[in-house]
């Protein structure tokens, strides 16, 4: 089973999670830029943030056999304080990097006006820079919010099939089904979707635009529960196709977009340790 984790926040994890990934068929991740979880108080922390994902991150990965992307934005939450209106001045200077694939995380957090405001503003640079866009539904709110998103992506000219609209569920699911917008689900405990949850939704709406995460971060959560969403999908009845089909050929198509996607030995066979074995050589 090969995996690509479309939402993932390693900088969270620990070198340990890496290995476990790489030997669970992880091979690629995408790392949203998100809210670090206590505010920053300057542009200058973003900054650092933002290189330490194009930086740092991939080396670490790189050490596992693992491509390392990311996605860099402000952060809804983060859009509310005052102190932070100037990284969206910073964030032009990432989206030329190789290493960026799509702007994100953008969306809603709160819905307030100032949230408005840096939705559009990066729903236009994701236009300006030719990149696809993840867009995060809030956790308060989620219905409202998700057709919030899905007016402000509608009004922004973006072309639906280079959004994903993320963490959603069987309420908004319908919502975002008929929009041309791909679907992100985060496998996450307690607070968003399960592995058997999820291979129901995938019974009922097919395999077809459809991205599954672990959205793992400092909270509650596991990297691996991508795999065990795969073998859940094997045990319900789904072929190896459809489980290629959603772990892998889904995030591929949707960030390929970004023309920007180097996965080149990324889905060779991997030994028991995850390392990339080349083919047509010792």
């Amino acid at each position: 089973m090969r995996i690509f984790d479309p939402h993932v926040h390693m900088t969270s994890r620990t070198t340990d999670d890496y290995e476990a990934m790489a030997a669970a068929g992880v091979r690629a991740v995408v790392e949203p830029s998100f809210w670090l979880g206590q505010p920053r108080t300057s542009p200058g922390s973003f900054a650092d943030y933002f290189d330490a994902l194009i930086g740092w991150e991939p080396f670490r990965a790189g050490q596992f056999g693992i491509r390392h992307f990311a996605t860099i934005a402000l952060n809804p939450k983060e859009a509310n304080d005052p102190r932070c209106r100037e990284v969206l001045e910073l964030v032009p200077r990432y989206l030329d990097k190789d290493a960026v694939v799509a702007v994100g995380e953008i969306g809603y957090d709160s819905m307030t006006p100032l949230e408005d405001l840096a939705f559009a503003a990066q729903l236009a640079l994701a236009v300006e820079y030719d990149l696809p866009a993840l867009v995060h539904t809030p956790h308060r709110d989620k219905q409202r919010g998700t057709q919030r998103s899905l007016d402000v992506v509608k009004e922004s000219g973006i072309d639906p099939g280079r959004v994903v609209i993320d963490h959603l569920n069987e309420v908004t699911v319908e919502l975002v089904r008929d929009t041309g917008c791909w679907l992100g689900f985060s496998i996450y405990p307690d607070t968003k979707m399960s592995p058997p949850r999820m291979v129901e939704l995938l019974r009922r709406h097919g395999t077809e635009r459809m991205l599954v995460n672990s959205a793992a971060d400092w909270g509650r959560s596991d990297p691996l529960l991508t795999r065990a969403t795969g073998e859940a999908m094997r045990a319900a009845g789904f072929s190896d196709d459809d489980v290629d089909g959603v772990l892998w050929r889904n995030p591929v198509e949707f960030y390929g977009a970004s023309g920007r996607l180097d996965l080149s030995d990324a889905d060779a066979p991997a030994d028991f340790a995850g390392n990339s074995i080349k083919r047509g050589g010792a």
